[in-house]
């Protein structure tokens, strides 16, 4: 097969992530793993609005699930999960670490990922010194205890703040899990991973950038070249060259898909059965690996979408945390939406519907919502008065009772 129509294209990448996995009545860690297999990472993102962004992708899969599965993922024995930058900071499966023992080795000589200041050699010593002998600590319960304040969007980081980011950047430190407030708990890796992958070779610098490629093209099941080398934030001279040699050895197989301007290449996995329907129905975290590359996503969904957390709230066209609503194969409407946990009540502050959605869409929706509502532990769904969809969507989640 060398061309695709945009719809084969589209339903590829839905069932090489999972959406058409049967959802179980009762996920099990047997789940987890199938759908981490699908989706290779899951985004870190400290926005609680409604539930941080690395729990949404396994709900979005398997269904409402017990949020202990990803907390034994990441902190039981054998651990499963590891943060690192892969993409962007993420969970990603502990066999990578070795893989990206190249990216440490770059953001060691270069000091971290966000800048140095302040960040000496005799700090960091003395980071990795105190952490060896205490344990597992935050940076708040390293530092030297000066107050910080918040200054625009973020907090203004301490020198250890900044040292711990550099040590962990460079693979020195580990993250070993959150605590209550979201902090990153640093430990040495030895005591973090198991001691079959710190003792793992380091792979060649091809050899690492093949095993991304590889993974990033088994999670789209098609897209070009810039598709599969942001996956897992590559640069451009390894990507390209590991495309090159996939191709090479048959893994991957170059395909046009119709109005696509850029080749695209098509896992051989995938290229054995052209899905004919997808029959998914699933709320998308705006950091889900599905959408999370924005031009991929207006190619293959015919949908643009930005998230609006930081643009001022009377320039936002359809809200704060906006969810994409996947039903088939096609996104068909997108939410705000906010976990309101005090009234315990699902809020809809925004709901729009996208040009030619189907007329089920507001049933579909609130039957979803619902769903959502009660995996959060909420009692109501309130929909406020605001988009295109808002109207129908208010009628049926009261018909829901």
């Amino acid at each position: 097969m060398d061309s695709l129509s945009v719809g084969q294209a589209r339903r590829i990448a839905l069932v090489a992530q999972g959406f058409r996995d049967p959802r179980h009545t009762r996920p099990t860690m047997r789940t987890f793993d199938r759908t981490l297999a699908r989706t290779g990472v899951l985004q870190v993102d400290s926005v609680n609005v409604l539930q941080r962004a690395h729990y949404m992708p396994l709900f979005s899969r398997m269904g409402a699930y017990d949020t202990d599965l990803l907390a034994r993922a990441v902190e039981g024995r054998p651990r499963r999960l590891i943060e690192y930058w892969a993409h962007v900071q993420a969970l990603m499966p502990v066999e990578l670490w070795p893989v990206m023992r190249h990216r440490m080795a770059h953001y060691q000589r270069q000091r971290g990922k966000w800048g140095s200041e302040g960040v000496t050699d005799e700090l960091m010593t003395s980071l990795l010194a105190e952490i060896g002998e205490r344990g597992a600590s935050t940076a708040r319960e390293l530092d030297d205890g000066l107050p910080r304040k918040k200054d625009h969007w973020g907090w203004n980081w301490s020198a250890t703040r900044r040292a711990l980011d550099a040590m962990f950047s460079a693979g020195e430190v580990a993250i070993a899990r959150r605590n209550g407030q979201f902090e990153c708990v640093y430990d040495l890796p030895e005591r973090v991973l198991p001691a079959a992958i710190v003792n793992a070779p380091t792979p060649a610098p091809d050899e690492a950038a093949r095993e991304l490629v590889r993974r990033a093209a088994r999670s789209h099941g098609v897209g070009t070249e810039q598709c599969l080398r942001d996956y897992y934030r590559m640069g451009v001279a390894e990507a390209r060259t590991a495309v090159r040699e996939l191709v090479d050895a048959g893994e991957l197989l170059p395909v046009s898909i119709a109005g696509w301007k850029r080749p695209a290449y098509l896992h051989h996995e995938a290229a054995r059965a052209i899905p004919r329907r997808v029959g998914a129905r699933a709320l998308l975290s705006p950091f889900d690996p599905l959408v999370w590359e924005r031009e991929r996503a207006a190619r293959i969904f015919g949908f643009d979408y930005r998230i609006e957390i930081y643009v001022p709230a009377a320039k936002r066209v359809h809200g704060y945390y906006v969810l994409p609503f996947l039903l088939g194969d096609r996104i068909v409407a997108r939410v705000d939406l906010k976990a309101d946990r005090r009234r315990g009540v699902l809020v809809v502050p925004a709901a729009h519907g996208e040009l030619g959605a189907p007329g089920e869409t507001a049933v579909e929706l609130a039957a979803e919502l619902a769903a959502m509502a009660a995996w959060l532990g909420l009692e109501a769904i309130e929909v406020q008065p605001r988009g295109d969809l808002a109207g129908a969507l208010t009628a049926a989640v009261e018909s829901l009772g």
